[in-house]
C-alpha cells in the first residue's frame, strides 16, 4: 500500500493538472462562442452556394467542360483540415482515419494539402506526400486564404498534375456533435433532374455569353466558398471537441482526487491505530 506521503504528492499533482484542464476548458468555451457564431454565419452561404451550383449543373444537360470531367492524368489532391494543437479528443484522429482507411485510396495516389500540423505530421508518417503545408491559416481562416488555395489547385488541375480534388474536414452540427466529412470538389458532380419544382419537364438552362465562360467564373467561387465554410466549421468543431475533452479530464481528475482522499484517510487512520497500539503495548510492558 502506498504511504501517506506518496498519496499526498499524487493528490497535489492531480489537483495541479485539474486547474490546467479547467483553464483550458474556459478558454475553449470562449473561443467556441466566437467560432460557432462565425460558422453559423458562413453556413447559410456555404449551403446556398452548394445547392445553387448543383441545381445549375443539373439543368445544363450534357456539357463538356474541364471542371465537370476527371482529369486523364495526375493524382488526387486532398485538402485535410485538422488542428495545430492536440487535447481535442478524437477531432484530429477522425479526419486522419477518413483518409488512411479509405478503401479505394492508396498513399501513392494522393497529394495532401495539409491545413493543421496534426494532420500533416500523421499523414507524413503514414507515407502520404504532403504537397503543401498550410498550417498557418487554421487559427484565423480568412476568405482570401481559401481563394489562394483554390487558385493553386485549379491551376494544378488545368496542368494535369491532379485529376480530382477532395476536402476532408469536421462538420459542426452543435456543441456536442462533430462529424468528419469527405467532400468531392472537382470534378463537380451534379444529379440529373427529370422534373422542375412544378412537376413539369426539366427546363434546360442557357448561359450568356457562353457556358464555358460562365462555369469558369462560377466554379472557382464555388470551390473557394466550400473551402472557407469548411475552415469555419472545422474551427468551431475543434474548440467544441477540446472543451468536451477538457471537461471530461476535469471530471476524471475530480474522481481521482476523491479516491486518493479516501485512501489517504484510510492510511492516516491505520497509522493512528498503529501508534495507539504501540503506546498501549508499551504501557502494558512497563506495568
Amino acid at each position: 500500500m502506498a504511504s501517506m506521503r506518496d498519496i499526498k504528492h499524487r493528490k497535489v499533482s492531480i489537483q495541479s493538472t485539474q486547474q490546467i484542464t479547467k483553464a483550458m476548458k474556459l478558454v475553449s468555451t470562449v473561443k467556441l462562442q466566437h467560432a460557432k457564431a462565425a460558422a453559423e454565419k458562413s453556413k447559410s452561404y456555404f449551403n446556398c452556394m452548394y445547392a445553387t451550383v448543383h441545381n445549375i449543373l443539373s439543368r445544363v444537360g450534357h456539357l463538356d467542360h474541364k471542371y465537370l470531367t476527371p482529369g486523364a492524368t495526375g493524382k488526387k489532391a486532398v485538402i485535410v483540415i485538422t488542428s495545430n494543437r492536440g487535447l481535442a479528443g478524437g477531432y484530429n484522429s477522425n479526419i486522419i482515419k477518413l483518409i488512411t482507411r479509405h478503401k479505394e485510396w492508396k498513399p501513392e495516389e494522393l497529394l495532401i494539402y495539409a491545413i493543421g500540423s496534426k494532420g500533416r505530421d500523421a499523414l507524413n508518417r503514414a507515407g502520404y506526400e504532403v504537397k503543401k503545408d498550410l498550417s498557418g491559416i487554421s487559427e484565423e481562416p480568412a476568405f482570401t486564404d481559401a481563394i489562394k488555395l483554390c487558385e493553386e489547385l485549379l491551376a494544378a488541375f488545368s496542368r494535369g498534375e491532379i485529376s480530382e480534388i477532395y476536402l476532408a474536414y469536421t462538420s459542426f452540427k452543435n456543441t456536442v456533435v462533430h462529424d468528419p466529412v469527405l467532400m468531392q470538389l472537382l470534378p463537380v458532380e451534379a444529379k440529373e433532374e427529370t422534373e422542375d419544382a412544378d412537376g413539369k419537364g426539366k427546363v434546360l438552362m442557357n448561359f450568356e455569353p457562353k457556358d464555358e465562360e460562365a462555369l469558369n467564373l462560377i466554379v472557382p467561387k464555388y470551390i473557394s466558398s466550400l473551402i472557407y465554410g469548411a475552415l469555419k466549421e472545422a474551427a468551431a468543431s475543434e474548440n467544441g471537441a477540446r472543451m468536451q475533452a477538457m471537461d471530461s479530464a476535469t471530471n476524471n481528475a475530480e474522481d481521482m482526487i476523491e479516491d486518493l482522499t479516501l485512501k489517504y484517510n484510510r492510511a492516516r487512520q491505520g497509522s493512528i491505530t498503529q501508534e495507539l497500539t504501540e503506546i498501549i503495548a508499551g504501557a502494558e510492558a512497563i506495568s
